[in-house]
């Protein structure tokens, strides 16, 4: 028999059966990683004498032969070999010979996988987490030069009350360090060494786990050799941090669409990050902000996807698992690349303040400051509201703004009004008077950009 567990079989594998089992299509990405664990583990084995120091040296430099003929772009995967695993020592023993099956000695395909994705994820993440603080830093920037921009702010997508544009955004720097600390949370359970486990039992070779975990850079091994193959957790948490990060990306390209509409006109998107319509010339269409809110669908669905292979799973390694990869694949990628298109298309948008400023101006979103001048005068909350309520029903009718009535209409509703309301209405100060922790106050949103540079280390 031709495959290197033939031993067993009297007849050779259904050509059917060799594309539909087969994972070298996708899992080829792994094979950095795999090399990576091999010399890792044949390392172990020299050491402990499982076999001898020659073997050992001549398998390293085999491996490193491969390596570099796949850095080279030189190897060519065969589906007959099935999967990375036996496609790598394959090469190996064309480099070395019958040697380069000594490799394999102590271990299994199901503890290397799993370490071949716990290496993939582990690094994968860190690079994740290095692209959202990029994106916070462009937030960070975008903030500080509009802290005394006023924009509307909305609930029900109905204008509320003015904030300024700096708070607005940053919120969208707090979403995205929720998120940057939930991949720092998951690097812990990634961070966990399979290697050893063997098919799901352990083996009968003197192996050290901790001498591989310390030459991978593992923090520690898994206890149970049978969680070890079959534990898919780590994945479910990368895929799970990714699936809230990317609704928060989603929530963030909605508004860049919305602002960028000329019947908001907010902020211009740069052209770099736009297209052109092929009938209407006269079209600028935000498809990346477009783009990166669909691609959150795509993200939702791996997850889905992986938790309904591992529901029904029994103890240990079942070929279901092999459907785990490329949905981590598809994410990883996904996400990296909304992240890096996310950081400059934000640092280079242009906010226009003269039209968040005149939609301020031509609203009612200071209304709810009249009735806390009121009840800063004696009247109770609720009959202020119901005050303001009439109010705002009347200048409606009238067709003008708060700020375009005048004192006596205003003491038409209530002998409380003076002249005052008028500096209590302006929007600067509305955005002003919200001075409590966390408020959109200028002095609030200061304090709040220097938490945020503290998060980022600048």
């Amino acid at each position: 028999m031709s495959k290197l567990w033939g031993g067993r079989f009297t007849k050779e594998t259904n050509k059917l059966v060799e594309e539909l089992t087969a994972s070298i299509g996708f899992d080829q990405k792994l094979a950095e990683e795999d090399i990576e664990g091999s010399l890792a583990h044949v390392k172990m084995l020299s050491e402990q004498g499982i076999i001898s120091e020659d073997d050992g040296e001549k398998i390293t430099a085999g491996l490193k032969s491969v390596k570099k003929k796949l850095l080279a772009g030189e190897l060519e995967y065969s589906v007959a070999d099935e999967d990375i695993h036996m496609n790598i020592e394959k090469f190996l023993i064309e480099e070395i010979g019958p040697l380069g099956g000594k490799l394999h000695t102590g271990r299994s395909r199901n503890d290397q996988v799993a370490t071949d994705m716990h290496l993939y994820l582990k690094k994968h993440t860190k690079e994740t987490i290095a692209l959202i603080e990029s994106v916070q830093g462009a937030i960070v920037e975008q903030a500080e030069a509009h802290i005394d921009t006023m924009i509307p702010g909305y609930t029900h997508l109905q204008r509320a009350q003015p904030v300024s544009f700096a708070h607005h955004i940053l919120a969208y720097f707090w979403m995205l360090e929720r998120d940057k600390q939930r991949f720092i949370d998951s690097l812990e359970r990634v961070d966990l060494l399979p290697l050893g486990a063997g098919a799901m039992a352990g083996t009968t070779f003197p192996i050290d786990r901790e001498r591989v975990a310390e030459i991978l850079g593992f923090q520690d091994v898994y206890p149970n050799s049978m969680d070890a193959v079959s534990d898919r957790d780590f994945i479910l948490e990368y895929l799970s941090a990714a699936s809230v990060m990317m609704m928060h990306i989603s929530r963030l390209s909605e508004e860049l669409v919305i602002w960028s509409s000329e019947e908001f006109s907010f902020v211009e998107l740069d052209d770099s990050f736009c297209t052109g319509s092929s009938i209407m010339p006269q079209k600028k269409n935000p498809d990346v902000p477009e783009l990166l809110r669909a691609k959150t669908g795509r993200v939702y669905g791996n997850l889905m996807s992986l938790l309904t292979v591992l529901k029904g799973l029994p103890l240990a390694y079942n070929k279901d698992m092999q459907e785990d990869k490329e949905g981590m694949f598809d994410t990883v990628e996904t996400v990296m690349g909304s992240l890096n298109m996310l950081a400059p298309m934000i640092e280079t948008m242009t906010v226009k303040s003269d039209a968040m400023r005149a939609a301020v101006n031509e609203d009612y979103s200071n209304a709810t400051d009249i009735a806390d001048y009121l009840v800063n005068k004696g009247m109770p909350f609720r009959e202020a509201h119901s005050v303001i309520g009439r109010v705002v029903l009347y200048a409606i009718g009238k067709k003008k703004y708060l700020l375009q009535l005048e004192l006596d209409e205003y003491k038409s509703f209530s002998e409380l009004f003076e002249e005052d309301i008028f500096g209590v209405l302006a929007p600067e100060n509305v955005v002003a008077a919200r001075n409590s922790e966390g408020g959109t106050a200028p002095k609030q949103v200061v304090k709040q950009l220097s938490l945020a540079k503290e998060k980022l280390k600048v």
